[in-house]
């Protein structure tokens, strides 16, 4: 046993020697209060963070198929605003997220007028200029 003791102090003094006093001290020789409330703070915002996560990858079954619950909650708009047209073409989803409009629409009203568009003029029934 006290050999076992001295192997290890040695062990120790190399170690200590070779990278420093702070290598062989104790981990908690240099914690106070402040230290241990930092690490609870971060603990607790590392919690929040992971709980936001879970939720926006929670599953539900819909239809007999598991879908992400943040899936259901966003609304997919088939049919535009401006001329009642209902479109399951792709392009028109990218016009329909940004101008809030078809791709037709798009090259009518707001092609080179996309100030015009966004200061939120919108075509009338009689005056599509």
């Amino acid at each position: 046993m006290d050999k076992d003791l001295n192997h290890i102090a040695a062990i120790e003094k190399a170690i200590k020697e070779k990278y420093g006093e702070e290598a062989v001290a104790h981990p908690q020789a240099e914690w106070d209060d402040e230290k241990e409330k930092k690490y609870l703070e971060e603990i607790k915002k590392l919690s929040e963070k992971k709980q936001v996560i879970a939720e926006k990858s929670d599953k539900v079954e819909n239809g007999g198929f598991f879908i992400s619950k943040k899936l259901l909650n966003k609304e997919i708009r088939r049919e535009c605003p401006v001329c009642d047209i209902y479109s399951f073409d792709m392009k028109d989803d990218v016009y329909m997220n940004k101008f809030e409009c078809c791709y037709e629409c798009y090259i009518q009203y707001i092609h080179n007028r996309e100030e015009r568009w966004l200061t939120g003029w919108r075509p009338d029934n009689g005056n599509n200029t």
